[in-house]
């Protein structure tokens, strides 16, 4: 999962910059029990994927997905650092 950091980080900047980490961490969490359905399109669909991203990026997205926390991982990699504290802070 490591090779997504760098450009989740740069999604992340975008996401916060238009206020709309909110909107894509509601999305995320609904989408949370479809990981396992979306990573098999991805594996169907990956020759096609492949004419537009790298393979090996769209393989890495599905077994991201395959993950039972790879939603969760996602939502908390796009969430970008204010987000993740703030949540921190409401649990206390």
């Amino acid at each position: 999962m490591a090779c997504w950091d760098g450009r989740l980080a740069r999604w992340s900047h975008r996401l916060r910059k238009k206020r709309l980490t909110g909107l894509v961490g509601a999305l995320l969490d609904a989408a949370e029990p479809l990981g396992p359905l979306g990573a098999q399109m991805l594996w169907v669909a990956q020759p096609t994927l492949g004419l537009f991203m790298p393979r090996d990026d769209v393989a890495s997205l599905a077994r991201i997905l395959e993950h039972p926390d790879g939603l969760a991982w996602l939502h908390e990699r796009l969430a970008g650092p204010d987000e993740r504290h703030e949540k921190h802070d409401d649990r206390e």
